[in-house]
């Protein structure tokens, strides 16, 4: 049988890529990725030259079988996203649960991803935490935030920047003003910002900047935690 493999990749910095990342790279027969001229960026970075196709969100159904096709044929294949872990709010839960139930072996290649990063940089609790990723954008939005706000664990929410203050404001309508949270932006780039502190606080200073950019991870205390 072939392998599968899940490799992850820089979310910024690529001094984060890790040999064996390379490695597996330059061994498969081809490379399934999120976004292919962004992958080719990092591709050529590192010098590997192996084919490549599109593999998204929006022919992630599609490209299932053309995956299990080439495991098949005893090809290796790698997928990979345009920043960090495959399947982790990206393509790759699909692709991976057919190879397990073609019989195929599925290797991950650990490395950098924004939710554990955020954790561990928040200072807020993390021996449990859920991972919601982005939250709907309407239906079920509304349930959700009631239910963080509710939650005696720590959560971590992805957040694009232009719906960041939106999401404080409508977040504040359910918790209490002095809830822990921390916002993580441009993890692992030059301009990387680590800001926590009580909801209320960090509501009114983001909201005071001319302009929110990069890359947004939301880590948001349980409700009983207090420091």
């Amino acid at each position: 049988m072939s392998t599968l493999y899940i490799v992850a990749t820089p979310i910024g910095n690529l001094s984060d890529f890790s040999p064996r990342a390379i490695d597996t790279l330059n061994s498969v027969d081809q490379i399934a990725c999120e976004d292919t001229r962004s992958s080719k960026v990092l591709l050529q970075h590192f010098s590997i030259d192996k084919p490549v196709f599109s593999f998204h969100q929006h022919n992630e159904h599609h490209k299932i079988g053309h995956i299990i096709n080439l495991l098949n044929a005893g090809l290796n294949i790698a997928i990979i996203s345009d920043a960090g872990m495959p399947g982790i709010s990206d393509p790759g839960f699909l692709a991976t649960r057919a190879a397990h139930q073609e019989g195929h072996t599925v290797c991950t290649i650990p490395g950098p991803d924004a939710v554990t990063t955020a954790l561990a940089s928040s200072g807020l609790p993390c021996d449990r935490f859920v991972f919601e990723g982005f939250l709907p954008p309407k239906k079920g939005r509304k349930t959700r935030l009631e239910a963080i706000a509710d939650s005696e664990i720590t959560t971590v929410v992805y957040e694009s920047p232009h719906k960041l203050i939106r999401f404080l404001e409508r977040f504040s309508k359910f918790a209490e003003p002095d809830r822990w949270i921390c916002i993580a932006r441009e993890l692992s780039k030059k301009f990387e910002e680590i800001d926590r502190g009580f909801l209320s606080d960090i509501t009114e200073e983001w909201k005071s900047r001319d302009s929110i950019k990069g890359e947004i991870v939301i880590v948001i205390a349980g409700k009983s935690y207090t420091e």
